[in-house]
């Protein structure tokens, strides 16, 4: 009897799935049958197995967190620290499918610039009345000091977003341009990254586009805009800060394009050139890939009161001395009030019909069109014209009589003012919520890339969907999540590499410096070191401590506890602390306090206040950092943050806690001194820690031995713990302690890592390494200061130094010597910061950033 297969694709891994009935639904059709393009996933994904899945998305989960994706939701109580929300199943786009929406968008890029172009060109299109006036000298992103601004082969689009949705019938169309400064393509390239290693054998299976020729489509892009310098021109991507809600993408990108980040003070305006002021000096830049809005980016013509751009930049743009992608002014049509007059522009301007259409849309300055939303109001999704504050997306079904009413009386006063769209029933797709899919609402951000004379789109793209099926807001500023975009192919694909192809020549300057460090990062470097050695003694000290105390355990407090309590306080500057007017209260009981230092955020020393600075500083620097650097430091975050959320605090927690942190501060250590070239970034880097541990040692040693107490023992063995030296201690003089001994090693023992000699001869060969502006027959003054401090601690008598006086039982002549290490470390850290990072006028330092300012842009997600 011959067996009859049943080819009728089925929904084995989504049984459970149970899509809207209303809705047109992504992977399932309304007789609960899975679209043919869906077919190869659902049957590689159920072949993965609840189980095998599970433990995967932990693990892709886990990589989010470590490499620190983030977007900033402003008000939310984790801030820049908020992870990326991603989902492990895609959505899924056709070969056939996606060639037609590919067509149109294409048309629809070229069809955006050319309307730019005409705009702040001859407005041919207003004096021909085919776009009403109203949009564009109403609006505030049509910027008028860049009319008549000439740029590169008359081109103001480079990187163009179109957010595509899918209406009930089945068929895509055009929600909204994004043309100013497009986010979320490093996202979407972040989330393809982290699922194609969750789930590599269905997304080979599926034969889904690769990203990468995209961007190096872009790259390329980039490259020909230089106007100078075109076999190897300097690109910078010009981001608002680390604030901003999209940070994380910012320095993403730059490190995926080989580009140097920077903020607005990194850069000046000298004699119509845009330069990168670094440490060796001025450094000409040709391009701007900019991700902050049109009016930020020079405070001299077009918003004064901005401080995250460069004054001068439209003049050296009008002088043709550099190139900004996206040119300034793009953001004009980014509103949705000009949708409704794509059609017949696109016929006036290519002579063809729109082919990718847009949402149904009305611009309310028309007054019949007025009268129809009025009446209509219900049923309309209102929108603003211009990019005004206070007043969001507005769905009219969701509103009652009253605020119905109310709005109403809005758009009365101000017709021009309101755009109103047809509320559409967007399409669901399955997301996983818990551990099981649900259909969500999705809205997907398509990119394209100037090609030539056209564009190039993202085989894929950002797909965003709603927090809940009773919204269809899909925005991840409320609470939504993200998805990869997987575009399949009708063929097996090729690997892609952002890489030139081999064979390829292509000319090349040979050269083993990079892009010039910005003073801002090598500033930020510095203190991340700083920071980092900081953290470093903090939790040695503090590690010793505990071990003695749970030794102690019911007993009364050993000598020794009680100078390492003091010490504690002093090293971590946490004062008043132990060495206060309740000093030996707290000494006596010292576990209140203990906490108190380690988990306060407001006090100033706090292993709290210490880690949040060092996460902060790794921050801003993410594009310095490899990923693996990035990610222990971004690990010991998240280790001291679910420790911090526990309710019941624990000595034992704590101990595990300091062991777990002192591990990952070593990995990072290790992998900078391995990893890292020895340029600007890895000097300052290196500098920082230096400094910060030379400090942490005299304070260590000056706090503990400069009183002979008789039975120092104790104490000194403590000392060779806390300083990592106990077993070069050990090996030296096997188990006799004395002062003289300890002193040598951590002092003036220029074989020892962790002595204070050996911090200061690092520091010299990284001094005179350093950039100098011109050569001069005297010694700088940090170059001064560490050739004093290394000749005192060379010349230092130890046996002298370690003689008490009888009388005071004081070591007199150690506690004078460090007084002046105390004195003129410091000093040595202000004069490096006052020559190189100190964001004055010179022309290799940085102007005064200004104060943090939270940058909320028009262009958000």
């Amino acid at each position: 009897m011959t067996q009859t297969l049943d080819t009728t694709p089925r929904l084995r891994p989504f049984e459970a799935y149970a899509p809207r009935p209303d809705v047109y639904d992504e992977m399932v059709t309304t007789d609960r049958k899975i679209r043919p393009h869906w077919k190869t996933f659902a049957d590689s994904f159920q072949a993965v197995g609840e189980e095998e899945l599970t433990r995967r998305w932990e693990q892709a989960r886990r990589l989010i967190q470590e490499n620190g994706v983030t977007y900033n939701v402003y008000g939310d109580p984790r801030g820049i620290d908020r992870p990326w929300e991603l989902d492990p199943i895609p959505q899924i786009i056709s070969h056939d499918e996606w060639a037609n929406v590919e067509a149109g968008l294409v048309q629809r890029a070229v069809l955006i610039d050319r309307m730019l172009a005409d705009l702040y060109g001859p407005q041919k299109l207003l004096a021909e009345g085919l776009l009403p006036p109203e949009l564009v000298f109403a609006h505030p992103g049509f910027l008028r000091p860049c009319h008549g601004l000439k740029v590169p082969d008359n081109r103001y689009l480079h990187l163009y977003g179109v957010d595509l949705a899918r209406n009930g019938d089945g068929s895509i169309v055009a929600m909204g341009n994004r043309t100013q400064a497009p986010s979320g393509a490093g996202y979407a390239l972040e989330n393809r990254i982290v699922l194609s290693q969750t789930l590599p054998d269905v997304f080979r299976d599926c034969q889904v586009h690769r990203l990468a020729s995209f961007f190096r489509t872009f790259r390329n892009t980039l490259t020909h805009l230089a106007l100078h310098h075109r076999e190897s021109p300097r690109v910078v991507v010009l981001t608002p800060g680390p604030y901003n809600e999209a940070y994380f993408e910012h320095a993403y990108l730059a490190r995926y394009l080989g580009y140097t980040l920077v903020e607005g003070s990194d850069l000046t305006v000298r004699n119509d050139c845009l330069f990168l002021k670094t440490l060796g000096g001025l450094q000409q830049v040709d391009v701007v890939l900019r991700r902050m809005d049109d009016d930020y980016c020079d405070p001299m013509e077009l918003r004064p009161s901005s401080t995250l751009g460069v004054a001068g930049l439209v003049n050296a743009v009008r002088e043709g001395n550099v190139s900004v992608a996206n040119a300034l002014g793009s953001g004009l049509l980014q509103t949705s009030a000009v949708l409704p007059f794509l059609p017949k522009l696109c016929r006036a301007l290519l002579r063809e019909d729109l082919k990718l259409l847009s949402a149904v849309t009305w611009w309310c300055g028309e007054p019949t069109v007025l009268q129809h939303v009025l009446v209509n109001l219900h049923k309309m999704v209102i929108k603003t014209t211009y990019p005004f504050k206070g007043l969001e997306t507005a769905l009219g079904g969701e509103l009652s009589r009253s605020q119905l009413a109310e709005l109403a009386a809005r758009i009365k006063s101000a017709p021009h003012s309101f755009v109103a769209q047809e509320q559409m029933h967007l399409s669901t797709t399955p997301s996983m919520i818990g551990n099981r899919p649900e259909p969500r609402y999705m809205v997907t951000r398509c990119y394209l890339a100037a090609d030539g004379d056209s564009y190039k789109a993202m085989p894929g793209g950002l797909t965003r969907f709603s927090a809940s099926t009773q919204t269809m807001f899909v925005s991840m500023q409320k609470g939504g999540g993200s998805k990869d975009t997987w575009v399949l192919s009708d063929k097996p694909v090729e690997y892609v590499s952002l890489l030139a192809p081999m064979g390829q020549v292509m000319p090349i300057e040979l050269n083993r410096f990079g892009g010039g460090l910005p003073s801002r990062a090598a500033d930020n470097l510095f203190w991340l070191g700083r920071y980092a050695e900081r953290a470093d003694a903090f939790l040695r000290l503090f590690r010793g401590i505990l071990l003695r105390l749970v030794e102690r355990s019911g007993a009364d407090l050993a000598p020794e506890i009680t100078v390492l309590l003091r010490t504690f306080t002093h090293v971590t500057r946490t004062y008043p602390g132990f060495v206060g007017e309740n000093g030996p209260k707290l000494i006596a009981a010292p576990e209140k306090e203990l906490f108190h230092v380690i988990f306060d955020e407001n006090r100033s020393g706090s292993l709290r206040s210490t880690v949040v600075a060092l996460h902060r500083l790794a921050s801003t620097v993410r594009d310095q950092l490899s990923t693996d650097a990035w990610r222990f430091l971004n690990n010991l975050y998240q280790e001291f943050v679910q420790l911090d959320q526990l309710k019941t605090r624990q000595i034992g927690d704590l101990l595990a806690m300091s062991n777990r942190m002192l591990m990952t501060l070593a990995a990072f250590a290790g992998l900078a001194s391995e990893s890292m070239t020895r340029g600007h970034a890895w000097s300052f880097l290196d500098m920082g820690r230096r400094i910060e541990r030379a400090i942490c040692t005299v304070s260590l040693l000056h706090t503990t031995i400069i009183t002979d107490t008789g039975d120092e023992a104790p104490v000194l063995q403590a000392v060779l713990e806390v300083a990592d030296s106990i077993m070069t201690y050990r090996r030296r003089y096997q188990t006799s302690l004395h002062v003289a001994a300890v002193l040598d090693l951590l002092l003036i023992d220029e074989s020892n890592p962790r002595s204070v000699v050996y911090q200061l001869l690092i520091l010299t060969d990284h001094i005179q390494k350093l950039p100098r502006e011109q050569q001069s027959p005297t010694r700088s003054p940090e170059e001064r200061i560490v050739m004093s401090l290394t000749a005192a601690v060379r010349l230092a008598d130890i046996e002298r130094l370690s003689r008490a006086d009888e009388s005071s039982h004081q070591r007199v002549e150690l506690d004078d010597l460090f007084d002046r290490l105390h004195m003129h470390l410091p000093a040595l850290s202000d004069a490096i910061s006052q020559v190189y990072l100190s964001h004055t006028a010179k022309t290799t330092q940085l102007t005064d950033p200004g104060a943090e300012i939270l940058y909320n842009p028009i262009n958000s997600m």
